[in-house]
């Protein structure tokens, strides 16, 4: 069980999933699966094992929109914007807990699929540079710039510096 959750009332929208740390990784993805408070999913235990592999103590898996689709084609074509205002603030919410925090950008080449993705991954990146945070990718960029998704992963790679393009 993750002692950290939080969503809305009916579960739609995930904004943080994980287990409590001192020095968590941070981890930002595209958008929440299947993983609830109870149950994981592929993508929130591969996260957890690199954490563990990295030796972070706790993670916290966070996605540029809170919207819950097994696909990425799935979302929406257009963001809701309560949603999307909300899952920025509790992004900045939890990285501001943390001094100079590690996030892993992991959102892999989908984020290409959705204008608002690629808008809420900037607005982050603006928007978190007051808190110092050392971006991190695991493993090479694919072929078209973006950090991999951590479906899919090799266990070999190790967590890179990663720079906004």
């Amino acid at each position: 069980m993750y002692d950290i959750y939080h969503s809305d009332q009916n579960d739609q929208w995930r904004y943080t999933l994980g287990r409590s740390g001192a020095r968590p990784l941070l981890v930002i993805g595209l958008n929440p699966s299947t993983a609830t408070q109870e149950k994981l999913d592929p993508t929130v235990t591969r996260v957890e094992k690199v954490a563990q592999q990295c030796e972070f103590d706790g993670f916290v898996m966070l996605n540029l929109y809170p919207v819950r689709a097994t696909d990425p084609k799935d979302l929406p074509p257009k963001a809701d914007p309560v949603a999307y205002e909300r899952n920025l603030e509790a992004i900045e919410k939890t990285v501001a807990q943390y001094p100079k925090p590690t996030i892993w950008a992991a959102w892999g080449t989908s984020v290409v699929n959705r204008p608002y993705l690629l808008r809420a991954r900037d607005a982050l990146h603006e928007r978190l540079a007051q808190y110092q945070p050392q971006w991190r990718r695991f493993g090479d960029l694919t072929v078209n710039g973006h950090p991999r998704h951590p479906l899919y992963l090799d266990y070999s790679w190790t967590l890179e510096p990663y720079e906004f393009a």
